[in-house]
């Protein structure tokens, strides 16, 4: 997937690099050879007859096609033409055709499907300012749009109707700086007013299919990237370590989506909603991290298989994680986060657990958050080191430290919260099992678990049996607290393998 990022850059390329920079002299010629040379060296055959006449250069039956090894696949592109035409002030339009087709092709496992995106877009020209080592690009466009047209499957063209799928971008403005050398850096910031989709495909004759429609407003993008040139993209262990890195933020101010099916006598709908939110996304310098969130997310649910439609709302949900992707005898850092906070189901939901109203029916709440220290024994993307350690032949990494910055559980009127810090010691896999010997401490505090099991034996969920045994696991781990219904605990892994809670030996 990485690779076909990474190629597929050369796209985006064409179609929406831009940016803004001082101006110099450029030449029609510069930018086109330029392009070439940036699209071979990322593994795109590039052809086209170029013909130039009073500083316009006329590059026609262009073809811009990619393989993509390890999918069986190419993609591309067929222009009639593109124009780049100098200004007399040092910069440089290039002129596209208002619609022109993305082609694909693909074959494996004894089927062959291809297929064409056509793209469309204002006529507007791409400007391009600054030098043969510098060129800034600079592109803007009140609506674009890929709209998915011939498909072939097998030799034969599909019905129509079988499946459709559009794009449109509305008031769409990119700005990009390009560094031309062995390793190209790009800046890149983007703006899009909307973004809306709708996908589907149906049966051939039958009542069968799916549809997916939705939009995103407000979007914006930036970012920064460096690619070096002349290596094998499939190769994504050696672009690593020749220094390919990308750093880039997108973010929305609000979004909706719905989606249907059929299948025979089964239906399924699905709608969703929030306002705004953000993918962050990292890799380079041996590490790969990335940062998503939502905010004020709403769910609505369909099914013919569930009696009634499910609506859930979430005020925030969110994932991170930061990791080591490259070997190294050193230590190296990570860390991991989740977060589900004010999670409310319906009360149709609640009314057939509790019908009655004995629990509190507030938002659920789980967020985690995790530092740490290891090392990673094997490159990532290093298909013969994955190999080893599928094999067993190699160690896959050490674990040396974990901090919890934050442990919080929240549900049915009873919250827990910690924290900890804990190192380990990879000599010693006999004193748990295999698993390296901890030493450290957490603590913890819970609040309303009484009250809690209280409540969940008057609904018969839960028997006194079940509770006493509960309150008395809890009795030997915790201590109570300043406040009601409160329980703390301080659970500590001495170095010569002693569990202690609250300073009571128990292992």
């Amino acid at each position: 997937m990485s690779v076909f990022l990474a190629r597929s850059y050369g796209a985006t390329f064409i179609l929406v690099l831009s940016t803004q920079g001082a101006l110099a002299d450029l030449s029609a010629q510069d930018v086109w050879d330029d392009w070439k040379s940036y699209l071979s060296g990322t593994g795109y055959d590039v052809n086209g007859n170029e013909n130039l006449s009073a500083g316009t250069l006329t590059v026609s039956d262009v073809s811009m096609v990619v393989p993509i090894p390890e999918e069986d696949a190419t993609v591309g592109m067929r222009l009639p033409e593109i124009q780049f035409v100098e200004n007399g002030d040092g910069t440089v339009n290039v002129l596209f055709p208002a619609e022109f087709p993305i082609t694909f092709n693909f074959s494996g496992g004894g089927d062959e499907a291809s297929g064409e995106m056509i793209y469309s877009h204002d006529g507007s020209a791409m400007l391009v300012s600054g030098d043969a080592a510098n060129m800034t690009y600079d592109y803007a466009s009140p609506l674009v749009e890929l709209a998915l047209g011939k498909v072939m499957a097998d030799g034969e063209e599909m019905p129509a109707g079988m499946v459709k799928a559009t794009i449109s971008l509305t008031d769409v403005v990119t700005k990009t700086n390009m560094t031309v050398g062995d390793i190209r850096s790009y800046d890149q910031n983007m703006t899009i007013a909307s973004l809306s989709y709708d996908l589907g495909a149906k049966e051939p004759g039958g009542p069968n299919g799916g549809s997916a429609k939705g939009s995103l407003q407000g979007l914006s993008f930036g970012g920064t990237s460096s690619i070096p040139m002349g290596l094998d993209f499939t190769d994504v262990s050696a672009l690593l370590s020749s220094g390919f890195a990308f750093d880039g933020a997108f973010s929305y101010t609000g979004g909706n989506a719905s989606m249907s099916g059929v299948d025979h006598s089964e239906t399924f709908g699905l709608e969703t909603s929030s306002e705004g939110g953000k993918i962050a996304i990292a890799m380079g310098n041996g590490q790969l991290s990335y940062d998503l969130s939502q905010l004020q997310t709403m769910i609505n649910l369909t099914s013919s298989d569930v009696p009634f439609p499910i609506s859930l709302t979430i005020a925030e949900y969110g994932a991170k994680l930061s990791m080591p992707i490259a070997k190294s005898d050193s230590e190296q850092d990570f860390s991991l986060g989740l977060t589900l906070r004010d999670f409310a189901v319906p009360e149709m939901l609640w009314g057939m657990v509790d019908p009655t109203g004995v629990l509190p029916h507030e938002p659920a709440t789980v967020v985690l958050e995790l530092d740490g220290k290891g090392k990673l024994l094997f490159d990532l993307f290093d298909p013969e080191a994955i190999d080893a350690v599928d094999m067993g032949e190699q160690e896959p990494g050490e674990l040396n430290a974990i901090t919890i910055r934050q442990l919080q559980v929240s549900a049915a009127g009873a919250k827990l919260t910690g924290n900890g810090d804990f190192t380990f010691n990879n000599e010693d896999l006999v004193s748990f099992d295999g698993l390296p010997a901890p030493t450290g401490s957490a603590s913890l505090k819970l609040v309303g678990a009484n009250g809690l099991m209280d409540k969940l034996i008057s609904m018969g969920l839960m028997s006194d049996g079940d509770a006493m045994g509960a309150r008395m696991m809890m009795g030997m781990l915790a201590v109570p607290g300043d406040g009601e219904d409160t329980l703390d605990s301080k659970l500590e892994i001495t170095g010569d393998g002693q569990i202690l809670a609250n300073g009571q030996r128990i292992k």
